[in-house]
């Protein structure tokens, strides 16, 4: 499932190049019909997000809300420039031609994500589960369009199309047309994002919910209600950096431990806004570092590593099952 960094990037991409722009909003698939009639020939006036969740502010105080779910994610394609402040700490420059194809920088120290975890043409669920998905429908779900604008491929839930920019949603799990007291209604059921908001008054929200209660922090952290945007990586990488046992119970969370485990999240979270990558391993440099920027398996401490020794005590990294998700945890490093 698409974590919450990958949520603000969207967003990010439609403040750069769909806001301000009067779109037309149509559903090939169908099932957004109705709501995409209501969005149609209205310009799109602001674009945030907080956790996993994308809010589209629209003319006529109308809001599209969209969840991307395991399998959702967005494809863009025209002229698609990178927000400033979206330049990657790996010197990638992010803009797309006509066709959609990533132009990146002349940097040599450019380094592209072999799953395209970091791409800014199609940013959601990884590729290749999106590519099952896509296989079951007969068609490539992640093809480069050779027109403009694009046939719709797949099962593309609603499109929304500028004069030069076009993106497309397939697989949400929530896609719907809300007011703004309904906007209000969901956010007051999400806990702090330091994107949204990094006050301390965010964070000592986070340390107060979690001290109270006796639901394992490993729980605790995959909780929207409690802090949003955080999913099974971030989760794993953020206790195993803590040194805490997924198991602890919240009320057995110091207080300085759960101030930690926030301003982690507001750092790891700023880092994978940047870069478009989970990247948890800090002090990477040189071949390391440009070897963690292309596979997963070299940027993340525990994820994705059951049965591997520890890459700081050597213990076999351990793999359990909490609330059906998979856990990736030390028994070791985090006692």
């Amino acid at each position: 499932m698409p974590e919450g960094h990958s949520v603000h990037r969207i967003a990010r991409q439609f403040r750069r190049n769909f806001v301000g722009h009067r779109l037309e909003v149509t559903s090939p698939q169908g099932r957004f019909a109705e709501g995409a009639s209501l969005l149609t020939g209205t310009v799109l006036l602001e674009a945030w997000a907080v956790g996993k969740q994308m809010f589209l502010g629209f003319e006529g105080e109308r809001w599209l809300r969209v969840h991307l779910g395991i399998y959702g994610a967005w494809d863009f394609s025209g002229e698609i420039h990178a927000d400033a402040t979206l330049a990657s700490a790996n010197g990638r420059m992010g803009q797309t031609n006509q066709h959609g194809t990533v132009l990146d920088s002349a940097d040599s120290d450019v380094v592209l994500d072999v799953d395209g975890e970091n791409s800014l043409a199609s940013i959601g669920a990884p590729r290749k589960t999106r590519v099952r998905m896509a296989e079951a429908e007969n068609v490539s779900a992640v093809d480069s369009a050779s027109v403009f604008p694009p046939e719709p491929r797949g099962q593309v839930r609603v499109r929304l199309l500028s004069e030069t920019a076009c993106a497309d949603l397939r697989g949400p799990t929530a896609c719907e047309v809300l007011t703004r007291e309904q906007v209000d209604a969901v956010l007051l059921r999400l806990g702090p994002d330091p994107q949204h908001d990094p006050s301390d008054v965010s964070g000592q929200r986070f340390v107060d919910t979690i001290r109270t209660k006796k639901t394992a922090i490993g729980l605790l952290l995959m909780d929207q209600s409690v802090v949003a945007g955080i999913g099974n990586v971030y989760r794993a990488e953020i206790l195993f950096r803590a040194g805490i046992d997924p198991y602890r119970p919240g009320n057995f969370v110091t207080v300085d431990e759960a101030w930690a485990l926030w301003r982690d999240w507001v750092y790891l979270l700023a880092i994978g806004v940047e870069t478009g990558q989970m990247m948890t391993i800090d002090g990477l440099e040189g071949a390391a570092w440009k070897r963690a920027m292309a596979r997963r398996i070299h940027r993340h401490w525990v994820y994705k590593r059951e049965g591997l020794p520890c890459r700081n005590c050597g213990t076999h990294i351990r793999l359990d099952e909490m609330a059906n998700r998979k856990l990736y945890w030390c028994p070791s490093c985090q006692t």
